[in-house]
């Protein structure tokens, strides 16, 4: 396989098995390349200098890794440039005083959920205001679930580490609605000994955020008719309730002690 500095990542690890320690070797950034799922999410829509840029250490790199795998490179071809999304205008325009910013990694780091945070600084927004969230990765959960009340949102790659989300509604006649989040608990055992002999089990406690809902929601769109899914969580997954709801599941929760939380989500 012929490579350059536009060659996704994904096209290397499927060309070649090795590939895929070969760049984890670069440096311990790429790590996370490990996780099926977040390997999923990144590499096909990233080519090796997107990468190279990332961690700092350039095309070179990747290109001495890869040689010995049988790789040929085309260093004639260089990088395209990346474009990057444009601020929005309203951003450009709102004052500093209408800006909430919430950092929400000292509270992931500390084992927590930053739910009640969020939804409290959402509350906050004035009129003509915006939300910045703060985090070291881009919260598509939150995204999905704040679009769906209303808000825009544009993501700033401050660096491979930080990541800052803006929400923000373009007009001020429209005030925050509440979340529709329902945490259904009644017919749990009901339900269990419906699905006794159908049940599909993951457990995505070890997980970082956002990766548990990433991997819930892939194990449904191969879950079989007549089965359930059964998950072990470290906490209730409020920002998945909405989105179960929109692609036509029902679900139960049961909260067997601190940090440890087990769903069912079925179709009937």
């Amino acid at each position: 396989m012929v490579i350059d500095a536009n060659t996704k990542i994904a096209a290397l690890i499927k060309s070649h098995p090795e590939a895929l320690d070969a760049i984890i070797s670069i440096t311990p950034k790429f790590q996370k390349l490990r996780n099926p799922l977040l390997r999923k999410l990144m590499a096909g829509r990233t080519s090796i200098a997107m990468a190279s840029k990332i961690s700092g250490c350039g095309v070179s790199a990747f290109y001495e890794k890869l040689r010995p795998l049988g790789f040929e490179v085309n260093e004639s071809i260089v990088a395209e440039e990346e474009k990057p999304h444009p601020v929005p205008a309203f951003l450009h325009t709102v004052k500093e005083e209408n800006i909430v910013t919430l950092d929400v990694r000292p509270i992931i780091e500390s084992g927590k959920d930053p739910l009640k945070n969020i939804l409290q600084a959402v509350k906050e927004i004035p009129d003509g205001g915006a939300l910045k969230i703060i985090n070291s990765f881009e919260p598509t959960p939150l995204i999905s679930l704040l679009q769906k009340q209303g808000y825009n949102y544009f993501v700033d790659r401050v660096d491979a580490d930080v990541v800052e989300t803006w929400f923000y509604k373009n007009t001020s006649d429209s005030s925050p609605k509440e979340l529709d989040i329902h945490v259904k608990e009644e017919g749990w055992d009901e339900m269990i000994n419906k699905f006794q002999n159908a049940l599909v089990e993951i457990d995505v406690r070890h997980l970082q955020m956002p990766m548990p809902m990433h991997t819930i929601l892939e194990s449904l769109d191969d879950l079989q008719p007549g089965k359930a899914l059964y998950v072990n969580h470290k906490r209730i997954p409020v920002f998945l309730l909405p989105e179960l709801k929109e692609r036509g599941f029902d679900y139960r929760i049961k909260e067997i002690s601190d940090g440890d939380v087990r769903l069912l989500i079925f179709k009937e």
